[in-house]
């Protein structure tokens, strides 16, 4: 006996979701694109008089009953109206969206913003400036995830602060300076400190903290007659102190929080906003969710439930790795916000923007 498919009329024969009929498809987007515009559900009776194709309120009525059992739609309370599942957006952004591209102007102003963030200052402060535009044209949270590991040496120091305890002032090439405590071996003379720099430059320069480490460890071998002892300690310990956070340790800048408080319709949504904090606050979470994104070309959608973080909160990420000028995928910067974003318009912003920041990593 055939197996009966309830949803079989609704499909062309023989496809997919992602063949609806074109009466069903309509009336679909016209609930999702409502929801994404306003929040709020929307009933058959607004329907029949948006759709293109005459259609009345009752034989509406009947697809959106397809439609929920589907599992693209449902009703959220008493209300007649409907709104999408998460099912429902992401086969509506996966199928059915139209992917708007930026006007000439929004391109030109994320890149000028980008730009304008001169070389003296840091990738840091160029990733808070994207941030920040990207905050502002998307109306949700922009975030940035850096590997501090990724970053390329310029210089280091020690500069001594007690008799036993240094600071190690490292350099990028960037031009971020990161200061690290570290612990001296007891007698250790000014000279010791001096000549453990130079040892460190002569071998660190254009190198990442983990190619760094690996030269450092090859060239103390080597130079192990060269050196004496207390300057080889200071050489070990200053390795040492950089292999404290290696390469997991990450920086997430988080920029806009308030745009999430825009627009809030009840109760339920202030609390959906305050569990997005939380989640955001709590940044391990924000890391691990970000980083999958590292192994991933172009840009990533996770709508709700789909990302385990922020299921409670019922928010959409939207997020795309940039690159340095190896080709090496350094970060992630996207997007969060409700599952109600403008997803149209942010997509090609977060990838642009991505594109940008790799440009300028680039040089």
């Amino acid at each position: 006996m055939a197996h009966h498919d309830p949803i079989s009329h609704l499909i062309t024969p023989n496809a997919g979701l992602a063949q609806l009929n074109e009466r069903s498809r309509d009336i679909f987007r016209q609930i999702v694109e409502n929801y994404l515009a306003t929040g709020e559900p929307v009933g058959s009776r607004n329907i029949s008089r948006l759709i293109s194709m005459p259609l009345s309120p009752a034989s509406v009525r009947n697809v959106m009953s397809d439609l929920e059992q589907l599992g693209l739609i449902y009703a959220p309370h008493t209300s007649a109206g409907r709104l999408p599942t998460e099912l429902g957006l992401r086969f509506f952004v996966d199928a059915l969206m139209q992917v708007g591209d930026l006007t000439e102007p929004e391109r030109r102003s994320i890149e000028a913003q980008l730009k304008s963030v001169g070389r003296p200052q840091s990738i840091e402060a160029a990733l808070s400036e994207a941030l920040t535009q990207l905050s502002g044209l998307t109306r949700a949270a922009a975030v940035v995830l850096t590997a501090k590991a990724n970053v390329r040496l310029k210089h280091i120091e020690f500069v001594r602060l007690e008799p036993e305890k240094a600071l190690v002032v490292l350099v990028a090439e960037d031009g971020q300076v990161e200061n690290r405590i570290l612990t001296l071996p007891p007698g250790v003379p000014s000279s010791a400190l001096t000549e453990a720099s130079n040892f460190l430059n002569a071998h660190i320069r254009g190198k990442t903290l983990d190619e760094a480490r690996t030269e450092l460890e090859a060239a103390m071998l080597r130079a192990k007659s060269e050196l004496d002892a207390l300057t080889q300690k200071v050489v070990a310990a200053g390795i040492a102190s950089w292999s404290g956070g290696g390469s997991d340790e990450r920086q997430l800048i988080v920029r806009g929080h308030a745009n999430l408080l825009e627009d809030l319709h009840a109760m339920e949504d202030l609390e959906r906003v305050r569990l997005l904090f939380d989640d955001l606050e709590a940044k391990k979470g924000v890391i691990d969710l970000l980083g999958r994104a590292e192994r991933a070309d172009g840009v990533r959608i996770f709508i709700g439930s789909e990302n385990k973080l922020f299921s409670l909160s019922g928010s959409s990420t939207i997020i795309a790795p940039y690159r340095d000028n190896s080709g090496q995928i350094v970060g992630v910067l996207g997007v969060i916000g409700p599952t109600r974003l403008n997803y149209a318009r942010v997509i090609p912003m977060v990838d642009y923007a991505a594109r940008i920041v790799s440009q300028l990593i680039g040089k």
